[in-house]
């Protein structure tokens, strides 16, 4: 690691918190705005997620708590609705850097992918299925929907990602910090 990762990974926590980039996005953006070739060295997820959490510590400690505190609630309704696919909370929401530019990522575990699907439609929610990278690299789908936030006042994406049940056993359970990547609805 070196100076210019850090700065990197400094403004990159600004876009993260400011803008609710992803981490990939923000590394570039912040890339272009340091004036720094494409081709450098970038620093990995772990010291901008550390960036993300000092830049909170400093910035906006208590606006970040409360829009963390809404986001987990709507979260844990959305858990509760879809109880029938063991629900997991993960991402932002879950490690704790989210802000109200965040969104909500779930996992649920399925039989049939489109059972999922079948239950969104069966409670009238519009969404837009696409394919993502999972768990352990492989193409799993997404469905994305608005969902409304009383506490925010506006709506936030959430994507659930759909996964075979098998990988519920299977799937990484802890960060590189020895963190849990993930919790139920009990350990929202």
């Amino acid at each position: 690691m070196n100076g210019t990762q850090e700065e990197i990974a400094a403004v990159a926590a600004r876009l993260v918190v400011e803008e609710g980039l992803d981490f990939g996005s923000a590394k570039r953006k912040a890339l272009a705005q340091l004036d720094l070739p494409e081709r450098s060295a970038l620093p990995d997820n772990g010291l901008l997620e550390r960036a993300v959490e000092e830049y909170i510590a400093v910035f906006c400690p208590e606006e970040q708590a409360q829009e963390l505190h809404a986001l987990r609630l709507l979260a844990a309704r959305w858990m509760r609705r879809l109880q029938a696919f063991q629900p997991f909370l993960s991402g932002a929401v879950w490690s704790g850097i989210a802000t109200r530019r965040s969104d909500i990522y779930l996992q649920l575990f399925c039989e049939d992918s489109k059972m999922a699907e079948i239950e969104l439609i069966n409670l009238n929610i519009q969404f837009s299925p696409r394919r993502v990278k999972g768990l352990l690299g492989e193409q799993v789908d997404a469905l994305s929907i608005h969902a409304w936030s009383e506490e925010l006042g506006e709506d936030i994406g959430l994507h659930l990602m759909v996964y075979d049940v098998d990988d519920l056993r299977r799937a990484p359970k802890n960060d590189a910090r020895g963190r849990r990547l993930r919790g139920d609805l009990r350990a929202v």
